[in-house]
């Protein structure tokens, strides 16, 4: 009965925060949003790693870690990010909170079964620009643009990993991505910066939809009585994301009371298809699994594929191939520690340096973060809470852009049990 409630409360806290804006940056503009980390808690701690394989976490970056589960598992995880955004000559701060993944994973012998709901992008942003034309006879026209985004995309996914041997794992998964992405521009002008007695208001609407796959392996070896080396590989194909359009256009007419809208124009504009970037991740690693482990992974992806949902927007921007490094570890004083509870307790951190392959005016938009995280057991089960706290900084306030400073506070349960084994004894 615990479980099917803890069940239906992870289902109605994830259907809301779909509905909730999950990034407020302005990069968010470009491309279909911002690219949302595809993992758990305990990966992002890591810095992002995902070559570690565990018999009571599920790991949604690698569908061949499917098969290392011993244990039915439940995992659920959000985050609330504090943002400040600065410009060489302003500043402004926000606030988001965020479901990041609800995923379950079954083991069945030899094969493990993974599927859950997962952000995949996210639009949120608001854009004002105000330009000044002076005249000969000293009066000025003001120009008012103010551009808004809210959206993303979302993807339901079902996985499957297979153990060929006791050293090697297969994996591959299949995605649904779908969502809806609203952006609208509003642009007025006024003379002397008198009242705005007309503006133009422009909205775009895309509905997204589309499939993809990931494809995985995994090694694991001794290499003495303590120590085990761990190797991965991830490949997500290049696939598409179809994109119908539609465009609205409204006048707007200003009155002290409010505003009303007197003439609506829908606009034809083409379908598009963007295309998705593939994905390859390499990962290495070694230690002592119930002690430390400690490894390192490099991520390319082909982002110069990538394009805008209207091949109308550009903004100065283009697209091309990036890359992400990762290295991080864990580390747990005593596993099976009874007397002490804190020796039980999971110390995770790590680092991260990623191109984003978004380039603005010539310039590339990096991102560069730092993690840690604890993994706190919960007592009289398996099972655990993980937190975790990221701090990192991307792109730059220099050469007309925006740097964002950000502080992430993650936390996810991960539920483990024999759920689907019969009792003998009630």
């Amino acid at each position: 009965m615990i479980k099917k409630i803890i069940v239906s409360l992870c289902l109605l806290v994830s259907l809301s925060a779909l509905a909730q804006e999950g990034t407020s940056s302005p990069y968010s503009f470009y491309g279909i949003g911002d690219i949302k980390f595809k993992g758990t808690v305990e990966n992002r701690s890591m810095g992002g790693l995902s070559v570690f394989p565990d018999s009571i976490h599920i790991n949604l970056q690698n569908p061949a870690q499917f098969a290392s589960l011993k244990r039915t598992n439940l995992s659920v995880g959000a985050s609330y990010l504090n943002t400040k955004a600065k410009t060489e000559s302003d500043y402004d701060k926000s606030r988001r909170t965020a479901l990041d993944y609800l995923a379950f994973g079954i083991p069945v012998g030899k094969l493990g079964i993974g599927f859950g709901l997962i952000p995949y992008s996210s639009v949120g942003y608001k854009i004002q620009k105000v330009t000044v034309i002076p005249h000969s006879n000293n009066d000025t026209t003001r120009i008012n643009n103010v551009y808004r985004g809210i959206g993303g995309v979302n993807r339901v996914f079902l996985g499957f990993g297979y153990k060929v041997t006791k050293k090697i794992n297969v994996g591959a998964d299949i995605q649904y991505n779908f969502g809806t992405v609203e952006t609208t521009g509003l642009r007025s002008e006024s003379l002397n910066y008198d009242v705005i007695q007309l503006s133009t208001k422009e909205l775009n609407t895309s509905e997204l939809h589309g499939f993809n796959i990931d494809l995985g392996i995994s090694y694991q070896t001794k290499l003495n009585k303590k120590l085990s080396y761990f190797g991965s590989i991830a490949y997500t194909p290049e696939s598409k994301l179809f994109s119908n359009n539609t465009r609205n256009i409204e006048t707007v007419q200003q009155f002290t009371s409010g505003s009303t809208v007197y003439d609506n124009q829908s606009i034809d504009v083409a379908d598009t298809t963007i295309k998705l970037p593939s994905k390859l991740a390499l990962g290495s690693g070694f230690g002592d699994v119930k002690r430390w482990l400690l490894g390192a992974e490099v991520t390319l992806i082909n982002y110069s594929v990538m394009s805008n949902r209207f091949s109308d927007i550009d903004g100065g921007s283009s697209f091309k191939n990036g890359v992400r490094y990762s290295l991080g570890g864990y580390y747990t004083p005593n596993l099976t520690s009874y007397s002490n509870y804190f020796k039980r307790i999971t110390y995770r951190a790590g680092i991260r340096y990623e191109n984003t392959g978004l380039v603005i005016q010539n310039k590339s938009i990096n991102d560069f973060a730092g993690n840690i995280g604890v993994g706190l057991p919960l007592r009289g089960s398996i099972s655990n809470m993980n937190i975790g706290l990221e701090v990192g900084r991307r792109g730059t306030k220099y050469y007309n852009l925006v740097e964002e400073n950000y502080v992430n506070l993650s936390i996810g349960l991960s539920l483990s049990d024999e759920w689907f084994v019969k009792r003998k004894y009630d």
